[in-house]
């Protein structure tokens, strides 16, 4: 069997164990439509006055997209991990052709696939939502390779993740530990000028601040390049070592 066929047979078996899992599907959605109608539409904005939500609505479009880039694929893919070793499931595939980041890479587009059109959703909801203001233009087409090296980051995380915990519930414990923070603090629901001076030097280590930063020169109208630059970068590294950290044989 070539490569592309085993990606795509490990691809498709991936995207079905997802569609199986109802509960999985519905919150990957849900969660952030309620983050959405929380923030967007009960706190809403406050442009004229100070306090955390002082910035116009769509200053926070890469905290509401941040939700499914982040908190989705290091659960999805560090559970996973964490599933097939507790079934010996590597065992099994290292007996076959399939290479460990050939098969981290078919989860990676399983969850480009999910997280695209969630975001996607997400995105047309918190325009009507929050009444966000973008600029139109070539530019926000940009958010499609700022999601996908997003996301391929977070998956090479989550499969770190997977391989350090000891089970399913530490890897959901250890990917709220860290999402959570991650989530909140680059430079997406935050601005920098609420942290101390010496902690903005530590919000730049953060990949996540420069998704949100790409993300925020794409719907404003100005160049995303350098932001998305770092971010494939980041992204890359990432998947390497996540890809070394999958299991061969438990």
């Amino acid at each position: 069997m070539s490569r592309p066929r085993r990606i795509r047979a490990a691809f498709v078996a991936a995207l079905f164990a997802f569609l199986r899992r109802k509960t999985a599907v519905f919150f990957t959605f849900f969660f952030p439509i309620l983050i959405i109608l929380i923030f967007g539409a009960l706190v809403q904005t406050q442009p004229t006055g100070g306090g955390l939500f002082a910035r116009p609505p769509a200053y926070y479009i890469p905290g509401y997209l941040g939700v499914v880039v982040v908190f989705t694929p290091l659960s999805r893919v560090g559970s996973t991990i964490a599933r097939h070793r507790d079934g010996n499931r590597f065992e099994k595939l290292a007996t076959t052709p399939l290479r460990r980041w050939e098969w981290l890479l078919a989860h990676t587009l399983v969850n480009v696939a999910i997280i695209g059109l969630a975001a996607l959703l997400l995105f047309v909801l918190v325009l009507l939502v929050t009444g966000a203001s973008v600029v139109a233009g070539p530019g926000l087409l940009v958010l499609v390779p700022l999601v996908v090296a997003g996301v391929a980051l977070f998956c090479g995380l989550g499969s770190i993740i997977g391989r350090v915990a000891d089970s399913q519930d530490g890897v959901i414990a250890a990917s709220n530990a860290v999402a959570f923070p991650v989530w909140v603090l680059s430079e997406t629901f935050v601005p920098p000028s609420m942290l101390p001076a010496w902690f903005q030097s530590v919000t730049a280590l953060s990949p996540l601040t420069y998704f949100s930063r790409g993300v925020r020169a794409a719907t404003a109208g100005e160049d995303p390049t350098v932001a998305l630059l770092v971010l494939g970068v980041v992204a890359l590294g990432f998947f390497v070592a996540g890809a070394a950290a999958v299991p061969k044989t438990e």
